[in-house]
């Protein structure tokens, strides 16, 4: 079945998991004071250093969920995603409205493929 990797000491959740080259985790902006357009770029800046302490990079990237606390933001979500994204290698992309938690206003669900080796997290 192969080795799955837990990384954080939560008693809830992980803040990472690797399983056979696959690497799941979640990403809220570390500064929820930040308005929406703050939040997504902080968010996808942060899902850039994940990446980049895996060893991987963007065009690694297979899935992201997208979670809004207002859908109508999703014009400021997307003039930053078309952006940011691979071109040519964009991930599997989804996004909902969702009840976040107060003052978060987005949440993103990323799955990659990463070596086995993944580092520090």
């Amino acid at each position: 079945m192969g080795e799955i990797t837990r990384y954080g000491d939560g008693s809830r959740w992980a803040d990472m998991v690797v399983h056979r080259g696959t690497a799941y985790w979640v990403e809220v902006a570390d500064d929820p004071q930040r308005d929406t357009d703050g939040q997504i770029a902080q968010v996808l800046e942060q899902i850039d250093a994940t990446l980049c302490r895996l060893g991987a990079n963007r065009s690694d990237l297979l899935q992201v969920l997208v979670y809004l606390a207002d859908l109508s933001d999703g014009p400021l979500l997307n003039r930053q995603w078309d952006a940011w994204v691979s071109p040519g290698a964009p991930p599997v992309r989804a996004c909902v409205q969702a009840g976040l938690s107060p003052g978060y206003r987005v949440e993103m669900v990323i799955t990659a493929a990463v070596s086995t080796a993944t580092g520090d997290r």
